[in-house]
Order: structure tokens, then C-alpha cells, then sequence
């Protein structure tokens, strides 16, 4: 079964996520989407006791939770007909919960919302989302709070060509690609090679083109000083539904996503991120 975790605080950015794993999952067989909750435990007085009164209280908070959650599961379920389950769990440690649960959950994709007004929040301000893309657990897709795209048939993969085999996790690639079976744009956004293309970066090219060639990708290439621009005209032009990036520590890409350019494009091209972390 492909299990899709989408953790949801019941804002509307996390139920817009959803949406969208619910609109994604019509493409995956099999597909199985879990709606994740982590409550925080009850608080603790001065004096070490709980400040509610008894276990029922715990109780009937778990209970609120669920029922707020099958409320997201009757949504989702007028968009696509994949099994949905909803799980509540207390632990005021976020991500490690969701960690372990995605660890023992066999668990190919997380599909989480961010809190800020632009992508670029989440990156700046290191928060869940960021964070947990840093973990590299599994491939997350962070879905805008305005996200448009309702598919993944269109994926656009942006990429230096620099030590693909140190910088681009191909096993995992191949995962996602596989549950939507999407036409593949691969995109080059270096910003050294405007004027002149380098013997490395055609080696590096031919090697990926091989590593993916089962996905027939077409090639194109982004300037960086225009990366905002061009990259959303690529993603209007093409259709892009899904923008896949390796924002590993010290990597060009880590280093773009703390540019003003990202805040442009996160907050205008309304195209959901699969960022993955190895």
C-alpha cells in the first residue's frame, strides 16, 4: 500500500494539504492517505499535579480530536475514493512522534502545509516543516496555503548538475516518480553557466539523463540572476504541478531557498514543493 501522512492542526492550510494528497492519491494505486494529529498532554501545575481534573478529560480530548478528523475524512472522501484513516496521538514532542510514526508506518510520502504566508517562512524561520525536511525521513511535499494544482502528471526537477551522485538521491527520485508516473522536466538553474556551458556539466547532464532515462525527461535550463521569472513562465508554460528540489546542507539549492527570488516564486507560482533529504 502507498501511505500518504498529512499532519493537520485543523488550520486551513493543513486541510488544504490534504486536499491536495486527496486530489494526488486518484493517481497512485493503491493509495492509502493518513490524517495525523499530535495533541499536545496535559499541562502540569506547580505542585506536579495536572491542572485537569481526571483521565475522562484525556480522554474525552482524544475523542474531540478524532471526531474533528473524520470531519476531514468525509471532505476528502467526495475527492478521491483511496482509503483515508485518521490517527490522534498525544505527545508534545511533534516531530519526533511523527518521525517514529512514519519510521514503523512504512510511510512513501508526507504531505504537510506551512504556517507562513510564503514558502520562504518556513525556510528562514526553521519551523516543522523545514525541519522535518532536514530529518529526511521520507519525501515531503509542501503544499502553499494557496496551492492551485490539484495533479503531480507534470514534474518539474531543478538541479545544479554538480556531484549528481552526492546530491540527488536517485532511488528515492525514482519512488515519487513511480507512484505518479509524470512527464519529467529536469531543470538546470546554475548560475555559472549563463554564458558558458562546462565539460562537467555536460557529463553530469548525460549521467543523469541515463540514471532517469526510463521517464523520457526533457532538458531545459533557468539563468539564475532571471530564476524567478523564468521559472514561473516554466511552470506556466508547461504546467507544472510539482516542483521536486534537494535542499541539502551547503547545496546550491539550500542556498536559494534563503534568497529573496524563492519568497517570489514560492509566494506566486502556487505549485506545491517535494523537497527530499537524504
Amino acid at each position: 500500500m502507498n501511505n500518504f501522512i498529512v499532519p493537520i492542526d485543523f488550520s486551513e492550510t493543513s486541510k488544504n494539504a490534504a486536499r491536495y494528497a486527496a486530489h494526488i492519491s486518484t493517481l497512485v494505486s493503491d493509495a492509502h492517505i493518513i490524517l495525523y494529529n499530535v495533541f499536545d498532554p496535559l499541562e502540569y501545575g506547580s505542585d506536579s499535579s495536572p491542572l485537569a481534573t481526571d483521565d475522562k478529560e484525556d480522554a474525552a480530548r482524544k475523542t474531540i480530536v478524532e471526531l474533528a478528523l473524520e470531519s476531514v475524512k468525509i471532505e476528502l472522501s467526495a475527492i478521491t475514493g483511496a482509503k483515508i484513516s485518521c490517527v490522534a496521538e498525544e505527545n508534545k514532542h511533534f516531530l519526533d512522534t511523527l518521525e517514529t510514526y512514519v519510521k514503523k508506518n512504512n510511510i512513501q510520502l508526507i504531505v504537510m502545509g506551512n504556517t507562513g504566508s510564503t514558502l520562504l517562512t518556513q525556510v528562514t524561520m526553521g519551523n516543522n516543516t523545514l525541519n522535518l525536511v532536514r530529518r529526511g525521513i521520507a519525501p515531503v511535499i509542501i503544499v502553499p496555503p494557496h496551492a492551485k494544482s490539484t495533479s503531480a502528471k507534470n514534474v518539474m526537477l531543478l538541479t545544479d548538475f554538480k556531484e549528481i551522485d552526492n546530491t540527488i538521491p536517485i532511488d528515492t527520485v525514482k519512488s515519487v516518480l513511480n507512484l505518479f508516473h509524470p512527464n519529467l522536466f529536469i531543470v538546470n538553474v546554475d548560475h555559472e553557466h549563463y554564458v558558458q556551458v562546462s565539460d562537467e556539466y555536460h557529463a553530469e547532464r548525460a549521467k543523469l539523463e541515463e540514471q532517469l532515462k526510463e521517464y523520457k525527461p526533457e532538458f531545459a535550463f533557468i539563468r539564475l540572476f532571471d530564476f524567478v521569472e523564468a521559472s514561473n513562465q516554466f511552470v506556466t508554460d508547461h504546467n507544472i504541478d510539482l516542483i521536486m528540489t534537494f535542499p541539502r546542507r551547503h547545496s546550491f539549492l539550500s542556498n536559494i531557498f534563503k534568497t529573496s527570488s524563492t519568497a517570489k516564486l514560492a509566494g506566486h507560482s502556487h505549485v506545491p514543493i517535494v523537497a527530499i533529504n537524504f
